[in-house]
């Protein structure tokens, strides 16, 4: 017998005649989105954070049967806290945007010494800084540009007509929240209606997210369909569908891009796409976390290797900003006891059922081509797996591990030729935009003593660094669920070498030329901070951020506050 809760039956297809009708009516729909003011936008926002609430339990309890964890269980804390939590805050944030004309007051702007702008964009409030202490995120502009916001509404107000158009946007499988937010963003930046193609894994909360944005299905700008490719392509290739979003990965985008096959491959070659579409795109990394060496004490290393393990198991491996390559220096005299200490907090996190389909299959290939692994925590039956260190992974050009993703439970250790930080970041920069394949995130981790040692040098490591997202003594996952921040990837992929894909989502502040954000937290931070997997409390305290949410208030902060000190 399972110790695992059985998923819920699949949701059949829907059949490409009712797919059409969607899209006609979206289109029918997209002038009058088109036409809608800011403040009637804003409005049907607010009415989605109380249906959104209303459904939010239901909503968590879904995602834990589709993913196998037991209801009470940290997994079903992190159901609220990556799934219902964002889309709330996304909600929020974009009602607020919407509410300010487009350009809500950015906290702080500046100018680096090079010109390059950098907008401060998350603490906004005192709430903010109260519940997140210590914690900030800039948002840095791409060079040449301003810090400017809300594109589509300051061309509103000049008499520029916006278009419209639909969107099929193609959900993520693995985090309940990213369907939602793609369409969100869709909607209120690319000023396009949506049609969103479930994905097969998570399919089954397809109705529930109905019923958390029902005020934009009632007015006809979001329909929700269900399928494998047959449906996708037919999506993707109909002649309504002006834009296509994914989030997945860049196979499947290539695939849509250029076809499968002999003739794909030669599409591909020729940098000849088979689609005349917009096509916008998260394709996942292989997220580096550099360690940068320094005298930690104790306490520290027992954290941050709380941390790093953590970064692996959440969500049991299937978060394309988990942490796959764990970057040291060779000669840090604390290296060896840092491995072992993220190795013994590894084997000491519940191993879940690997339930993504393909999860086996990719163990397995990557265990093979290294197999001097080493297995961690107590396999409990056969649809869970191990979480997974490779041994032997190398730093060379093509190296397995650091160009292919391992969806699933998997990570390594490399070590540089370095034994201070300076010279460590000389050389881990470099690894990390040349070695590592894609530029959607990145973890940098540096005690305080050593970042004020390195002084100009840990910034300009900063600016080098080619990734959508730069958590500095944080999991990169905080920015995704901010939401002020933007999250995809680094800008410049062109179609025929996507990486990580191409534009952005969340962007709760609507700046319009985002090059990538900084998040910054302390290097130890109490109480327990949320994303880690030991957390005691997370589920209490998934609730309360999620409720806080819908209307945030000094009020409701002591009990979002005892919910986090008890973790």
């Amino acid at each position: 017998m399972s110790i695992f809760p059985a998923p819920p039956p699949p949701v059949p297809p829907t059949p490409l005649a009712d797919c059409d009708a969607l899209l006609r009516e979206l289109a029918d729909a997209a002038p009058r989105w088109s036409a809608l003011a800011a403040g009637e936008r804003a409005a049907l926002l607010r009415a989605c954070l109380t249906t959104t609430l209303e459904v939010a339990d239901e909503w968590a309890s879904l995602a834990c049967k589709i993913k196998g964890y037991a209801e009470g269980s940290n997994g079903h804390g992190e159901e609220y806290l990556g799934g219902t939590l964002p889309v709330m805050r996304n909600l929020r944030l974009f009602a607020e945007a919407l509410e300010a004309g487009g350009a809500p007051k950015l906290p702080k702007t500046w100018q680096r010494l090079d010109g390059q702008w950098v907008a401060q964009v998350f603490p906004q409030s005192g709430l903010d800084k109260a519940l997140f202490s210590g914690i900030t995120c800039d948002v840095w502009i791409e060079p040449g540009q301003g810090p400017t916001q809300g594109k589509l509404y300051r061309d509103r107000r000049e008499g520029r007509a916006a278009t419209g158009g639909v969107c099929v946007v193609l959900g993520a499988g693995n985090q309940s929240s990213i369907p939602p937010m793609d369409v969100l963003y869709k909607l209120v930046v690319d000023d396009e209606v949506c049609l969103l193609k479930m994905n097969p894994v998570n399919e089954q909360l397809g109705p529930v997210l109905e019923r958390a944005l029902a005020p934009l299905v009632r007015a006809g700008y979001l329909r929700v369909a269900y399928g494998g490719v047959e449906v996708g392509q037919h999506l993707t290739d109909h002649a309504l569908t002006r834009s296509i979003h994914i989030t997945g990965s860049a196979s499947a985008h290539d695939a849509i891009v250029y076809g499968v096959g002999e003739e794909g491959q030669q599409n591909k070659a020729a940098q000849r796409p088979r689609l005349d579409k917009t096509i916008t795109s998260e394709l996942g990394c292989v997220s580096p976390v550099l360690v940068t060496p320094g005298a930690w004490t104790d306490a520290e290393l027992d954290y941050q290797a709380r941390q790093v393990a953590s970064m692996l198991a959440y969500n049991c491996g299937f978060n394309c900003n988990g942490s796959r390559v764990i970057v040291v220096a060779e000669g840090w005299p604390l290296r060896e006891r840092f491995e072992r200490l993220v190795k013994e907090k590894l084997a000491a996190t519940p191993t879940r059922r690997a339930y993504y389909p393909t999860a086996r299959a990719t163990w397995k290939r990557f265990t093979e081509a290294y197999p001097n692994h080493t297995v961690l925590g107590e396999v409990t039956e056969e649809s869970a797996l191990p979480w997974t260190l490779l041994e032997g992974v190398g730093t060379s050009e093509g190296e397995y591990a650091l160009q292919q993703e391992p969806w699933c439970g998997i990570m390594s250790f490399v070590s540089l030729p370095a034994d201070d930080a300076a010279s460590f970041l000389e050389q881990a920069v470099p690894f990390a935009n040349e070695r590592c394949w894609g530029t959607l995130s990145i973890n940098l981790l540096v005690d305080p003593r050593t970042e004020q040692q390195l002084g100009a040098l840990l910034d300009a490591a900063i600016a080098a660094l080619r990734y959508g997202t730069i958590a500095i003594n944080c999991w990169s996952g905080l920015g995704y669920g901010l939401v002020n921040a933007t999250w995809g990837a680094f800008p410049g992929h062109p179609l025929h070498d996507i990486e990580s894909g191409r534009g952005v989502v969340h962007n709760g502040l609507l700046l319009d030329h985002p090059q990538k954000s900084v998040l910054r937290a302390p290097f130890v931070m109490k109480p327990t901070p949320a994303w880690f997997t030991d957390h005691q409390n997370n589920l209490a305290l998934g609730r309360a951020m999620t409720r806080f949410e819908a209307a945030p208030s000094w009020l409701k902060v002591p009990g979002v506050a005892w919910s986090a000190l008890q973790g």
